[in-house]
């Protein structure tokens, strides 16, 4: 009885003895060189871009058009998601022309439009959603694409690199974005960064809908509409006077740069629905 019992034993005690030899190689096998580390977190020393490396692109034209590329979907996923806006404004200012009471859900929905493009709505009727498309509309494709150019030399700039902000928009919180190196002492703005090319693309199109600096740019765009045009950027262009302290200057910029880039500036006026 004794001699079966303790040969049990040995045989349980090598069992686990094997079991932890095991372990031990195939789950907690250590390098001995590598011991130094154990624990520790190595820092990547090299920062990452979060876009490609156009600068490194040494043909001018592939370059241009990798750029352009990179950018249109983002674009043209904002240019439909504001058509959509647009549609369902009109749409409900049809339903007013023809004596229909507006349901619970286009209320909701036009006051969710006013907030977005930071327009005072006290009460929904004709006039106001008039009001209201001048803000609602799109930003041509090409002139988006240019300013984004102009703004960070092609994709070069450490803001576009590091921040994703293609069109030097500022913040005023500290700690919100990157601070400029060639910032005027007393000043204490940043440049806001972004969690991605579509976030950078909206804020840019919501700020030229709703900042009253442009305000002359959405007169432009719906004299143009009265007309039943469809915006375009050189005409539009006019109305980013304001968007920089170059004024005039940055205007021919801009112009002069439409010019040279048309064919790489191949503009898609189909309105899509939203995805």
């Amino acid at each position: 009885m004794k001699t079966g019992r303790v040969a049990k034993l040995t045989v349980s005690l090598s069992l686990v003895i094997v079991t932890l030899i095991l372990l031990r190689l195939v789950f907690i096998k250590i390098d001995d060189s590598d011991k130094n580390t154990l624990g520790k977190l190595i820092q990547n020393e090299q920062a990452m871009s979060l876009i490609p490396d156009f600068e490194s692109i040494a043909n001018v034209a592939q370059k241009k058009q990798a750029f352009f590329d990179y950018l249109r979907p983002a674009i043209r996923h904002q240019n439909a998601i504001i058509s959509d806006e647009r549609h369902f404004l009109l749409r409900s200012s049809q339903h007013l022309e023809d004596g229909l009471t507006l349901t619970a859900a286009e209320h909701y929905r036009i006051e969710q439009i006013a907030n977005k493009y930071q327009y005072s709505l006290r009460s929904i009727n004709k006039k106001t959603l008039g009001e209201l498309l001048i803000r609602a509309d799109i930003i041509p494709e090409s002139l988006v694409l240019i300013q984004a150019a102009n703004e960070t030399g092609w994709g070069s700039s450490r803001f576009a690199k590091q921040g994703l902000n293609f069109f030097g928009q500022w913040c005023f919180r500290k700690g919100c974005g990157l601070v400029p190196q060639s910032r005027t002492v007393g000043k204490s703005h940043e440049v806001a960064v972004f969690d991605s090319v579509a976030d950078s693309v909206a804020s840019y199109m919501k700020n030229l809908n709703s900042n009253a600096a442009y305000s002359l740019l959405r007169s432009i765009r719906a004299d143009l509409r009265a007309q039943d045009k469809l915006p375009v950027a050189d005409q539009l262009v006019y109305g980013l006077v304001n968007y920089s302290e170059r004024q005039e200057a940055y205007i021919d910029e801009l112009l002069e740069m439409l010019r040279q880039n048309k064919q790489y500036l191949v503009e898609n006026h189909e309105e899509r629905p939203s995805v």
